[in-house]
């Protein structure tokens, strides 16, 4: 027998009720944080469970290193992370965690070439990753179903996937737009249906280095529109470094907020360390 279905008026009572249990300045507790304190300011907290966030960026703009970025920091607060990868397996991603973590290089680790120091500092940040609720599963199955059901054993409040181009299709079409569109409206449903904050990575395939101004816009992301329509939070990494060399700061990053259904749109500024491929909030840096 199915659940029965709660009328308007139980759903506002409940609504007023979480209302009236938080304290002031107190977040939902449907809110998953990113890490990133500038951008959860902005998003009211942090992603909320049930929303569909879209992160794009040009190649090598650092997209994978930020969804990293997220899914160390959130798992890092305490909620479980499913992290999905179609492009390196479970030994790469945890040795990028700890170049991300450890401020070293991922050349120095894998050419052992590190000083007492650096040694230290990846130890240390061995020790955290290990312990974090962060699990990782590579995009292998050929059905869209399949992908995503070894999350489900961990009860995640955040699944991050990258990307969204590798994922299959519910359904096959006839262009790569049409899957990349089918993909998008599956994977919306199932954060709907899980209540899970699910995050997907995006390549831009209509993003023009050439023109007036290269920061990423909505409709860069193709996908016949719907990532800009089902979408709930669009992130765009953009650096200027990549398309005027000398002309701006090196690692400089802006994080644009091209869609946000619940708040305003902006931007955020986030440093990049390309050597240790980490980003850190410009105005609340770590320590």
């Amino acid at each position: 027998m199915s659940a029965p279905r709660r009328t308007a008026r139980s759903s506002l009572t409940n609504l007023i009720r979480r209302v009236d249990e938080l304290e002031p300045g107190e977040h939902a507790p449907d809110t998953v944080p990113s890490g990133f304190p500038s951008l959860d300011r902005a998003l009211g907290g942090g992603f909320r469970r049930r929303d569909l966030i879209v992160l794009g960026g040009d190649i090598g703009a650092g997209k994978s290193a930020l969804a990293l970025a997220i899914a160390l920091r959130s798992a890092g607060a305490g909620y479980p992370v499913v992290y999905f990868s179609g492009e390196m397996d479970e030994d790469r991603l945890l040795e990028r965690a700890l170049a991300i973590e450890g401020r070293t290089s991922i050349d120095d680790i894998r050419t052992a070439t590190l000083s007492e120091e650096a040694r230290a500092s990846i130890g240390a940040a061995a020790v955290k990753i290990r312990d974090l609720p962060l699990t990782i599963h590579s995009i292998t199955a050929r059905q869209f179903d399949d992908v995503l059901q070894p999350a489900w054993d961990h009860q995640p409040a955040l699944v991050i996937i990258d990307y969204l181009q590798l994922l299959p299709a519910p359904s096959t079409r006839m262009s790569q737009d049409e899957d990349t569109a089918g993909a998008l409206r599956a994977l919306k449903a199932v954060t709907l249906e899980r209540e899970i904050a699910c995050m997907t990575v995006a390549q831009l395939p209509r993003l023009s280095a050439e023109r007036d101004d290269p920061r990423p816009s909505l409709d860069d992301y193709g996908a016949l529109g719907a990532i800009k329509q089902h979408a709930d939070i669009i992130l765009s990494i953009y650096r200027e470094e990549m398309y005027n060399p000398g002309g701006g700061v090196e690692g400089a990053t802006e994080l644009v907020i091209n869609k946000n259904r619940n708040g305003p749109t902006g931007f955020i500024d986030l440093y990049f360390y390309q050597r240790w491929m980490r980003f850190e909030d410009m105005l609340d840096p770590d320590h």
